[in-house]
């Protein structure tokens, strides 16, 4: 069981969305926060609800980038790191602009890769430490007209079950949060809306309880709402039937 209260947790994406509901969460657990986000005022407003350090950085921009690894590999050392921040963008295939896709990959992947790559070394040294990636529905069963999102949050997908294969005995834990649609500024920041009357978005804060539970009792995956796990299921033991059944819904 990794103990929340006193340690030091670092979440980025923290001034919305599920990073804001998780520093909220981990707060009432009496963690100590360092938060990193992109929207300033917003990230000042929930460092001062919750009493935390803050870092306002762009992950995709490569000096903030920087900025944050050199906070995260400065005593003391954070305990747990929770990627939150990730960012959406609806396309279809061929139609990507190649900015929007390498603004996607950069924060959606090469930021949480390059911060993990970071603060592993102290974690493996003390032998104890949580590593939780927030990826999503649409990395594991893909969404038409989402393909390069979905590769991005796949990929991060993959890399958190490759470190948990890795560092098994090591002291440092992984987690992996998977969220259907959640009720955040995610798709009034990204091109289209959502607007499909099921499944119903659900709150951040949701979520978030879901992965401090997650954390507190080292569980590998969690997947929000559970009943997710069936069409994830479903495509892994039966694909044919479910991309028949994708390509009619959606």
């Amino acid at each position: 069981m990794t103990r929340l209260r006193g340690a030091r947790v670092l979440i980025t994406g923290a001034s919305s969305g599920i990073g804001r509901a998780a520093a909220l969460s981990f707060a009432r657990a009496g963690s100590r926060l360092l938060l990193t986000g992109r929207d300033e005022p917003r990230l000042a407003e929930v460092a001062a609800r919750t009493g935390a350090d803050s870092l306002a950085a762009d992950l995709a921009d490569e000096a903030a980038l920087a900025r944050l690894l050199d906070a995260a590999t400065s005593a003391p050392a954070p305990q747990v790191v929770v990627h939150c921040a990730g960012i959406g963008h609806a396309a279809a295939a061929g139609e990507q602009d190649e900015a929007v896709l390498e603004r996607l990959l950069a924060v959606n992947l090469r930021a949480p890769v390059r911060l993990t790559e970071a603060v592993l070394p102290a974690m493996r040294a003390a032998g104890a430490g949580h590593l939780v990636f927030v990826t999503s529905i649409a990395g594991r069963l893909g969404v038409a007209g989402e393909s390069a999102y979905a590769a991005s949050k796949g990929a991060l997908d993959a890399y958190a079950a490759s470190l948990a294969a890795e560092l098994g005995g090591t002291g440092v834990a992984v987690t992996t949060v998977v969220p259907g649609v959640v009720d955040t500024a995610f798709f009034r920041t990204r091109n289209v809306g959502y607007g499909r009357r099921f499944p119903r978005p659900i709150p951040a804060a949701r979520v978030a309880a879901a992965l401090r539970h997650a954390v507190q009792h080292d569980r590998a995956e969690v997947v929000v709402p559970a009943w997710l796990r069936v069409p994830i299921a479903v495509r892994a033991l039966v694909p044919g039937a479910y991309a028949r059944s994708a390509g009619r819904w959606g």
